[in-house]
């Protein structure tokens, strides 16, 4: 559904959304990537350079609110994280109860794939409301791939 100002109400724009199998647009906040595991570092060299399943060198989109980021890849594919860290983040940074866990459920819902880095966001039992997570959310074929990278205690 979109807002139309002049309507004054929300009216349905894309039915049964579906996520692109795959994008080539890849979604973070780079500037923590200094506490990044090696996986994951790895994983965004070969979204960088081009040497992915793909083969296409992605590009780095990142808007800094999660709605948007989200909104974007819901529409062309490609892949949102936010992992931990091991320098400010070690338990992750967004709230899984209000922010990872419903956006992963309209990604999911959609078409796309949406963990905690170590399983899918649907299977995570909340330890409370504010708990913070890891997110990773996006195209079947880039959560894929990025799981080949950073190895999940399941497959999502």
């Amino acid at each position: 559904f979109t807002l139309d100002p002049q309507l004054g109400e929300f009216v349905l724009t894309h039915e049964n959304m579906r996520i692109p199998e795959r994008g080539n647009i890849y979604s973070c906040n780079e500037s923590n990537s200094i506490g990044w595991g090696e996986d994951l570092l790895r994983y965004l060299q070969s979204l960088k350079s081009g040497n992915n399943a793909s083969k296409k060198r992605y590009a780095h989109r990142y808007i800094g609110s999660m709605v948007g980021d989200i909104h974007r890849t819901l529409l062309y594919g490609g892949i949102f994280w936010y992992p931990e860290d091991t320098v400010g983040h070690p338990s992750g940074n967004l709230q899984l109860l209000y922010k990872a866990m419903p956006l992963g459920y309209v990604i999911h819902q959609a078409g796309g794939k949406c963990t905690n880095g170590k399983k899918s966001l649907m299977e995570v039992t909340p330890g409370a409301v504010h708990m913070r997570s890891p997110c990773f959310m996006g195209s079947p074929e880039d959560m894929d791939e990025m799981m080949e990278y950073v190895k999940h205690e399941e497959k999502v």
